[in-house]
């Protein structure tokens, strides 16, 4: 159990000088494969009901929050119930990622209660610094070893929502082996910088962060503008078409009608996976002829096109495969 004396006086003091360093005398295991997480369907982890929805649904993923949706008040009891909410979500196939709280007294607490098989991963709001993200591994890693887990099988989505963070990505995103994605929070973000979240306003910062997220290797979560509004369907679908061309590759939500506009949108078309299918063919056969490029269609088509080729092809078989695993 953790000193509750230390936790209330400096946690981070106490951490630092107490958590066993497990990441430091054994690197943690490198992600080979990231998540196919079109859809994450955030939920209040101590609304029976909203569990029980979520379960019906077809998300990728389910976000137990306990954060902002919890009350103060109420943080003790959503933890208890974590566990059991996580072996149900997950029976059904869905991955169970849960959003921890910022403050560390508080993140000590819901890690904790967090760590289990049935968990995929933690998501980490409000991240300042690749220290931070190193320290709340480090916190995690004890937890795993409590738990009977392997060290380093819960992953990490890391949240930037600062313009100190934004400042930081390319540090964030490749501080910890366990990090698989990496998401900008559009509305505390443009409270912070003092803008509307709109996606003229959003664009600049949210392009950065897939090329940080990139450049690190993992996955870019998110839209172009914010998904709070989730009435206007026509209008997140438009979002969710240009958030993909752009470069992620899924996102958050608050509502189940969101769902299926996100799954279509971040997920190849027929049309996309014929074509492209025709480009690697089309392009080994030239290869095998002794030619560097090809036309195909009136455009040309060289190395780098069919990369994008081959990498929607590979996002393709992963979807396909995601749907096998919740049939």
């Amino acid at each position: 159990m953790w000193n509750e004396d230390a936790l209330s006086g400096n946690p981070q003091k106490y951490l630092l000088a107490t958590v066993p360093r497990l990441v430091l005398c054994c690197e943690l295991p490198k992600m080979n494969t990231l998540p196919t997480w079109r859809s994450l369907l955030y939920v209040p982890v101590n609304v029976q009901r909203f569990i029980d929805r979520a379960v019906r649904t077809d998300a990728d993923a389910v976000q137990l929050d306990l954060e902002d949706s919890i009350a103060p008040s109420e943080k003790d009891n959503a933890r208890g119930v974590v566990k059991s909410a996580a072996a149900y979500i997950s029976a059904s196939g869905k991955d169970v990622i849960v959003r921890i709280n910022r403050p560390l007294g508080l993140a000590v607490r819901d890690i904790d209660a967090s760590i289990c098989p049935e968990v995929t991963a933690l998501s980490l709001p409000k991240v300042e610094s690749a220290d931070h993200v190193r320290l709340i591994s480090e916190t995690i890693a004890e937890a795993e070893s409590r738990a009977g887990l392997i060290v380093g099988s819960i992953r990490l989505i890391v949240g930037i929502e600062t313009p100190r963070a934004w400042l930081h990505m390319e540090e964030i995103a490749s501080a910890d082996p366990r990090i698989v994605a990496m998401l900008l929070g559009s509305e505390d973000f443009a409270s912070a910088i003092g803008m509307s979240p709109s996606p003229e306003n959003l664009l600049g910062p949210k392009q950065s962060l897939v090329i940080a997220a990139a450049s690190a290797g993992i996955l870019a979560l998110g839209l172009v503008g914010s998904f709070a509004n989730y009435k206007d369907t026509a209008a997140f679908r438009a979002m969710v078409e240009r958030s993909r061309a752009v470069g992620f590759r899924g996102s958050s939500c608050i509502h189940p009608s969101q769902i299926a506009i996100l799954n279509e949108g971040f997920s190849p078309s027929k049309k996309e996976v014929d074509a492209a299918r025709r480009v690697v063919d089309m392009f080994d056969q030239a290869r095998s002829e002794g030619h560097g490029a090809l036309g195909v269609d009136g455009a040309m088509v060289d190395l780098p096109v069919m990369q994008r080729a081959r990498a929607l092809l590979a996002l393709d078989a992963r979807v396909q495969a995601q749907r096998g695993s919740m049939i």
